[in-house]
């Protein structure tokens, strides 16, 4: 017998305190004692599982929400919280000039034939009512990140300010003593300050421009005001997820901590439940899988992703492993888009990787590779950055590749979370995340790029930074691109020349916000096997799910825009 399948019935055996049959990896229903029932079961305390939990428990059902981790909130928890739903009241009220129409042709455009135009309808559909659901049933609120444009603006459809809405500052104590259990954020907002994620545009700038110094005074207003309130301020993903978990609360649902899924319960062909280390516990009604996706999963990157590949490149919360999509498939579950993740160019920083937004479209830096040449348009949305990277490697190696600044970029612009003029960490010299010479072609010979070359493609892109047109990948011509960009600088937001030594080389990897392949889902987000017939009683949301975004990325939130929605969906279908 498989020595794995002899370690999982041992385990369950003991869990139910009763031998359990297995069949083809599946439990059945030998005399297994139930832990408890309940009429949903949810798998994941993330975007997804708490708004599936939430909608749910508000429909009169009983619900439970298991979860792996020591702590609640997942992936979501750890970002910056952005959320892409169209037409959503937050968006109308802001007076964004959004319509249903616009809507479903830019998503179509972006998504291509890769989603199911039903699951694309669902989703902008849905979005709006689950976003005055939450709030209508939760003490979380949203502002709209005005000028943060969708991804492809250019498109149909597309809007330049942007459809992307965040969490509002919230209060911590509201949480009481289960604040303790809360995930704690990727990068931490500095002591006294309350940020938003649309303030790190400015906060980049606060040195050099008027706009960025009046925020950073306003994100300090902000803290000495929750200071003198006597209140924890939270914002970003642990505001979003603090404010569905005091939703949770306030509805009477118990979020089991350290209680991963083992196994889907399995019984005439439908998911009755889920087997945990500590028990079974059923589900009258179904089971909605919330777990997040497999990026710290090293077999299963290696199986299904490109090479390089590595989990520790990915921001994602470290006990997303693909449970979820390992016990879909042993159910019969088809999985979609295993080959995707949410990509952004990384650079390999001790402990952490650090996932580059703003860095990389600043004015003043370029990126290239091992060859020493330009490959991409380096203000592109960051998945596309990445999607290249993988594209080109083979041919032009270009993984790792570097971003080039100068130190008049330093002067200028926060990097990460040290402040302009400051010297890099030396703890990143030592891991090779970032080198530093006193000319190009020095740079070059440091990290194993022809300096002759390097040297010419920096003469050359400080030609285009000159003019204002880059006429090799044109950064700078859609909206997007100038984002994160310095107004100050002219004729082209995205671009100035390097001049100023030292000159500095960062290590750029393909990282991820986590993986996007996951359970092939129908509109009413129910499991579907190969031959696309239903799996009765089991649902997917989130990273468990294959993307409605497919391949791509319509703006900043699709990911947790539609983990919420499809939770949504999926809770008042089950």
């Amino acid at each position: 017998m498989d020595a794995d399948l002899t370690r999982r019935q041992l385990l369950r055996g003991g869990a139910a305190g009763v031998g359990l049959a297995v069949t083809a990896g599946l439990a059945t229903p030998a005399a297994a004692a139930p832990l408890g029932e309940y009429d949903v079961v949810v798998v994941g305390s993330g975007a997804a599982g708490m708004t599936a939990a939430l909608t749910a428990a508000k429909r009169g059902l009983s619900v439970v929400v298991l979860e792996k981790a020591p702590t609640f909130g997942g992936s979501a928890a750890r970002s910056g919280a952005g959320i892409w739903i169209p037409n959503n009241p937050v968006l109308l009220a802001a007076g964004v000039p959004d319509s249903p129409a616009k809507a479903a042709q830019y998503l179509a455009a972006v998504v291509g034939p890769d989603v199911p135009a039903a699951r694309q309808e669902a989703f902008l559909r849905n979005g709006p009512a689950m976003i005055s659901f939450v709030m209508a049933n939760s003490p979380l609120r949203f502002r709209f990140m005005e000028g943060y444009s969708d991804y492809y603006p250019e498109l149909p459809g597309g809007l330049p300010n942007g459809r992307s809405i965040e969490p509002d500052q919230f209060d911590g104590k509201l949480l009481g003593a289960e604040l303790a259990n809360l995930n704690p954020p990727y990068l931490a907002t500095p002591p006294g300050l309350v940020v938003f994620s649309a303030d790190y545009k400015w906060l980049n700038l606060a040195l050099v421009n008027a706009k960025g110094a009046a925020v950073a005074a306003e994100c300090l207003a902000r803290g000495t005001a929750a200071a003198l309130a006597g209140q924890k301020p939270l914002t970003m993903g642990q505001s979003f997820a603090a404010g569905l978990r005091v939703g949770l609360q306030r509805a009477g649902v118990p979020v089991l901590l350290n209680t991963p899924l083992v196994d889907l319960y399995v019984e005439n062909g439908g998911v009755t439940g889920v087997l945990t280390p500590n028990g079974l516990v059923r589900a009258r009604h179904g089971v909605i899988v919330g777990s997040g996706g497999f990026e710290h999963n090293a077999a299963m990157r290696a199986q299904y992703q490109r090479q390089p590949i590595g989990t520790d490149w990915t921001v994602g919360a470290k006990e997303n492993t693909g449970d979820g999509h390992r016990a879909g498939q042993r159910a019969g579950a088809a999985l979609d888009l295993m080959d995707d993740a949410w990509w952004g160019p990384a650079i390999p920083t001790p402990g952490d990787p650090y996932f580059c937004l703003a860095e990389r479209t600043l004015p003043g830096g370029l990126i290239v590779n091992q060859a020493g040449q330009r490959f991409v348009n380096e203000a592109a949305p960051y998945s596309d950055v990445v999607h290249t990277m993988y594209d080109k490697n083979p041919a032009s190696p270009d993984i790792p590749a570097w971003l080039i600044v100068d130190q008049n970029y330093r002067n200028r612009y926060l990097f990460r979370d040290i402040a302009p003029l400051l010297p890099f960490p030396d703890a990143w010299y030592a891991a090779g995340a970032v080198f530093k010479a006193s000319t190009v072609q020095d740079l070059g010979a440091q990290i194993g790029v022809p300096p002759a070359t390097l040297k010419s493609t920096v003469d050359r892109f400080n030609g285009f930074a000159r003019s204002g047109v880059d006429t090799e990948f044109r950064r700078g011509a859609s909206a997007y691109d100038h984002y994160y960009t310095d107004p100050a600088v002219t004729p082209n937001s995205c671009l100035a020349p390097l001049w100023a030594a030292p000159y500095y080389a960062l290590r750029l990897v393909p990282g991820d916000l986590g993986t996007k392949g996951g359970m092939r889902t129908d509109a009413r987000a129910r499991v579907l096997r190969p031959d696309g017939s239903v799996i009765r009683g089991l649902y997917a949301a989130g990273n468990a799910s294959a993307a409605v975004m497919g391949h791509s990325y319509a703006g900043a939130g699709s990911t947790i825009g539609p983990a919420m929605t499809f939770g949504y969906i999926a809770a008042n279908d089950v």
